[in-house]
């Protein structure tokens, strides 16, 4: 090798494969579902050796968890923010219906929304892939929410008893039911909506 040449860069070639990876997993999954998606497939279209991906993960699971968690990484850099993060500006309703309005924009975005749709269904079923995906991709999101309303409960505006585990459910859940059941559009007013009659009831007063 001349002097005015230089080796592969081993790293940035292990960053190209990794990214064409996750690329493939979404794509399959999106394409054919999860069941019908392998690691011999991710790596056909990845233009990868399987045992490339072996090398790094032991399933298919991994692989496209590892893929959903990157997918919200790159969003968030994008929109040049970091990863799960939660506005804390002394308004609760407003930071809460912000972040209402960025899951709508997130849930109805393509690339998010086949994949994430296909590892919702499985996980129902398979159990141990639903297990990960609610403790590697929803649980410090959802843990972003306790966080935010334990600060309310410090100011003196949400009463000190709320278990935030369950208030959180009164944002997340009908949101999460109305998207993956079809049951009715989601949108900015519909989760504005959620805010205001979580945290203002809907009995007289």
């Amino acid at each position: 090798m001349s002097a005015n040449q230089s080796a592969p860069d081993a790293t940035r070639r292990s960053e190209r494969s990794r990214r064409a990876i996750y690329d493939a997993a979404l794509a399959l999954v999106a394409e054919i579902g999860y069941p019908k998606t392998t690691i011999e497939g991710i790596a056909s279209r990845a233009g990868v050796g399987k045992q490339t991906i072996y090398r790094w993960w032991s399933s298919k699971a991994d692989v496209l968890l590892e893929a959903f968690l990157d997918m919200g990484e790159q969003a968030a850099e994008a929109a040049g923010q970091a990863p799960y993060t939660f506005p804390d500006t002394g308004d609760l309703a407003a930071d809460l219906k912000h972040v209402l309005r960025a899951t709508v924009d997130e849930l109805r975005d393509p690339a998010f929304e086949a994949p994430s749709r296909a590892l919702a269904a499985e996980g129902v079923v398979n159990e141990e892939l639903g297990r990960e995906f609610v403790a590697r991709l929803l649980e410090p999101q959802l843990q972003l929410y306790v966080d935010r309303l334990r600060s309310a409960q410090d100011a003196g505006d949400v009463r000190p008893d709320v278990d935030p585990r369950i208030a959180l459910e009164l944002f997340v859940s009908p949101l999460a039911q109305r998207w993956l059941q079809y049951t009715a559009p989601i949108s900015y007013e519909y989760t504005d909506t959620l805010v205001d009659y979580a945290l203002n009831g809907i009995v007289p007063r």
